[in-house]
C-alpha cells in the first residue's frame, strides 16, 4: 500500500519548497482546509456533462456522489469539466474529436497533482476517447457508464431510440404515416437522461469497458435515471481511491486477455460495428496490436446471445435486470471463451468478479445452445474492393442479401446521394448496390456515420426495406441493414472504392468474408491512373492537425503521434 509520501501528489503538495508552499496557499484559496487533502489521494473526477448532450445531462449529479464515494475512502476529489462529445448535435461528426478529447484526458491527468481518475462517460465517442487518454497517462482509473435511457413509447408500442427513428423515418417516405404520427413519435422515443437503450454504438463500448475491467461490476447497463446508477457512482468514486493505495493502473488491466475478452463480449452482444475502430485504437494506446483478423477470428467462436435491437427484440433494461453483463458474461464462461485469471478495477480475477452472477431471463440473455446467430455479429471482409478489410453487421441484415451480386450506383458524397436517391432516372432497383464515397476518415471528414444509407422512396412504397450499400463511412450502432462499411483504404486516398463507376458489377458473399468488384485488373488500373487526389480540406486549426496525423479505419483512426510507442517524462512539480 502507497504511503502518504509516495503518492504523486505529494510532489506538488507535502515537500518542503517555495512552489509546494503556493500550491497548499492556492488550496487554502479554494477553501479547503489542509486535514481536507494533505497525505490523501487526489481524485480527478473527469466529467463530460454539458447542457447539449442530452446522453450525460445527469452527469452533474453523478459525480457528487462520485465525490461522496472518494471522501468516503479517504480521498480528495477533483472535478474537471472535459470535453464532451454530443452524438446528437456535433457536426460533421463527434468522431472527428475523439482524439482531441483523448488528448485532452491524458495532458490533464498528466499535468495536473492527481494520483488517480474517475471517468465520466457513455456517449459514443466519449467512452473510447477516455479510455485512450487513461491508457496513455497510466494512472489508476475506473470508468463510470453514463448509462442506458429509458424505454421510448409511442402509443401501444415500445421504441429503441435510433433503431425505431430509422424504421417510422422509412414509414413516413413509404407514405405509412404521416406528421402527426411523427410528431407523437418525436415525443415519445427519447424520454430520459441517458444514452441510446439499443446495443447501439453507446451500450456496446461501454459494455466493453466493463469486459475489459475498467468498471465496477455490473456498471455498464444500470439505467442512467435509476437510483442504482448513483450508488454504482459513489462505488467507484470509493474504489479509485483503493486502486490508488495498491497502485492498480491500467497497464495491468488493459492486457492483451482483455481485450480478446472484450472483442468477445461485443461479438456475443451483436453489438456495434463502431466497437471495431474504437478497439483497435484503445488496444493500441494499451501497446496491445490488435487487428481486423482478431475480430474475425473470435466472431467464429463465438455465438450471439444478446436478443436487444437492433438485431433482436429487448432493451437495455430488460437486459439490466435479466443479470446485465455480470449475467451475460457468464455465458462466455461456460463457454470457455473468456481469460478467467486476469485483473479487473474490482476483483483479483475476473473469475472471482463472476463468481455468484446470474442470468435471470433466458429469452433476453440466450443460453449457449439457443443462440439468436451461431457466430458473433459482426463479420469481416476482404477483397479487391477492400484490401485493408471492411465490416458488416450481418445478424441486423436481410439474409437473402448476406450474398449478393448486383450493379452499382455510385454517389461521390452524401450531400448528392440526398439530393438525388429519389431520382427515378438513376434506375435503382431492389437488386443494385448504393456505393457512397468521399466519407471516410479524411474524406467525410471523421468518418461521419452516413453507412445506412437511405433507399429510394418508390422502392420504400413496394415494401424494400433493404439492399446491399457499401461505404468508407461509419453507421450507427442503432442502425441495421446490409450495409458494409469502413471499407479500407478510403476512396479520398486512392482506394478502390475511388475507382468504382455506376453499372460495375460487385459481388458480397459474407459466409467467404468477401467484396468483390467484377472489374479485371487491367481496367483497374487505367482508372487508377486517370484518378487525382482531392486538395486538403483544412489550411489550419484543428482540422489540419486532424488530416496530417490520422490514421485508416482498420488500425483505429488514431493520430500516428499518440499511437506510437514512445516515454512521456513526468512533469517537474518543483
Amino acid at each position: 500500500m502507497k504511503k502518504p509520501e509516495e503518492l504523486r501528489s505529494h510532489q506538488w503538495f507535502g515537500t518542503e519548497g517555495l512552489r509546494s508552499f503556493s500550491h497548499r496557499a492556492r488550496t487554502r484559496q479554494l477553501g479547503y482546509l489542509p486535514e481536507e487533502h494533505l497525505g490523501k489521494p487526489v481524485i480527478a473526477v473527469l466529467n463530460t456533462w454539458s447542457d447539449i448532450n442530452p446522453c450525460h445531462a445527469h452527469l452533474r449529479e453523478r459525480a457528487q456522489a462520485v465525490k461522496r464515494g472518494v471522501w468516503q475512502a479517504g480521498g480528495f476529489p477533483l472535478e474537471f469539466p472535459v470535453a464532451t462529445l454530443s452524438e446528437t448535435y456535433q457536426k460533421p461528426t463527434p468522431m472527428l474529436y475523439r482524439n482531441l478529447l483523448a488528448m485532452e484526458t491524458e495532458e490533464l491527468l498528466r499535468s495536473y497533482p492527481v494520483d488517480g481518475a474517475v471517468l465520466m462517460g457513455g456517449c459514443d465517442k466519449s467512452t473510447p476517447a477516455l479510455l485512450m487518454g487513461a491508457a496513455s497517462a497510466d494512472l489508476p482509473a475506473v470508468f463510470v457508464p453514463a448509462g442506458p435511457m429509458l424505454p421510448g413509447h409511442w402509443r401501444t408500442e415500445v421504441l429503441g431510440s435510433g433503431t425505431d427513428m430509422w424504421k417510422y423515418w422509412d414509414d413516413k417516405r413509404a407514405g405509412l404515416i404521416g406528421d402527426c404520427e411523427m410528431a407523437e413519435l418525436e415525443n415519445g422515443l427519447a424520454r430520459s437522461p441517458g444514452h441510446c437503450m439499443t446495443m447501439g454504438t453507446a451500450s456496446t463500448l461501454t459494455a466493453a469497458a466493463e469486459a475489459l475491467g475498467m468498471t465496477v461490476p455490473g456498471a455498464s447497463s444500470i439505467p442512467a435515471v435509476d437510483s442504482g446508477h448513483d450508488r454504482m457512482a459513489a462505488a467507484s468514486g470509493m474504489r479509485i481511491v483503493d486502486l490508488v493505495r495498491e497502485d492498480l493502473r491500467p497497464s495491468a488491466i488493459l492486457t492483451r486477455e482483455a481485450y480478446e475478452d472484450a472483442v468477445a463480449t461485443v461479438l456475443a452482444l451483436g453489438g456495434s460495428t463502431n466497437a471495431v475502430i474504437h478497439l483497435i485504437a484503445m488496444a493500441g494506446r494499451s501497446g496491445v496490436p490488435l487487428t481486423l483478423d482478431d475480430f474475425d477470428r473470435i466472431a467464429r467462436t463465438v455465438p450471439v446471445l444478446a436478443n436487444l435491437r437492433p438485431g433482436g427484440r429487448y432493451l437495455m433494461e430488460d437486459f439490466h435486470f435479466a443479470g446485465g453483463l455480470p449475467g451475460f458474461l457468464t455465458r462466455l464462461r461456460d463457454a470457455g471463451v473468456l481469460h478467467l485469471d486476469r485483473p479487473t478495477v474490482a476483483h483479483k480475477t475476473l473469475g472471482e468478479q463472476l463468481a455468484g452472477a446470474l442470468v435471470h431471463d433466458d429469452d433476453v440473455i440466450r443460453p449457449l445452445d439457443a443462440p439468436l446467430a451461431a457466430e458473433g455479429g459482426v463479420a469481416v471482409l476482404r477483397g479487391n474492393l477492400c484490401p485493408d478489410g471492411a465490416v458488416v453487421k450481418h445478424i441486423a441484415a436481410e439474409p437473402h442479401l448476406l450474398e449478393h451480386t448486383g450493379p452499382a450506383v455510385v454517389f461521390d458524397d452524401y450531400r448528392t446521394l440526398q439530393r438525388t436517391i429519389d431520382d427515378p432516372g438513376l434506375g435503382i432497383t431492389e437488386d443494385s448496390v448504393l456505393v457512397l464515397r468521399g466519407s471516410g476518415p479524411l474524406g467525410g471528414p471523421g468518418m461521419p456515420e452516413y453507412g445506412m444509407l437511405p433507399l429510394p422512396d418508390h422502392l420504400l412504397k413496394k415494401g424494400v426495406r433493404d439492399m446491399v450499400r457499401i461505404s468508407d463511412a461509419r453507421m450507427s450502432g442503432t442502425s441495421y441493414g446490409a450495409c458494409v462499411l469502413h471499407v479500407a483504404p478510403e476512396s479520398h486516398v486512392g482506394g478502390p472504392l475511388a475507382l468504382v463507376r455506376t453499372g460495375d458489377l460487385i459481388t458480397l458473399d459474407v459466409p467467404a468474408r468477401t467484396l468483390r468488384l467484377e472489374v479485371d485488373d487491367a481496367e483497374l488500373e487505367r482508372r487508377r491512373a486517370q484518378w487525382q487526389a482531392p486538395p486538403p480540406r483544412y489550411g489550419r486549426g484543428y482540422g489540419a492537425l486532424y488530416q496530417d496525423q490520422i490514421t485508416q479505419a482498420d488500425t483505429g483512426c488514431d493520430f500516428r503521434f499518440l499511437a506510437r510507442p514512445g516515454e512521456v517524462p513526468e512533469p517537474y512539480a518543483g
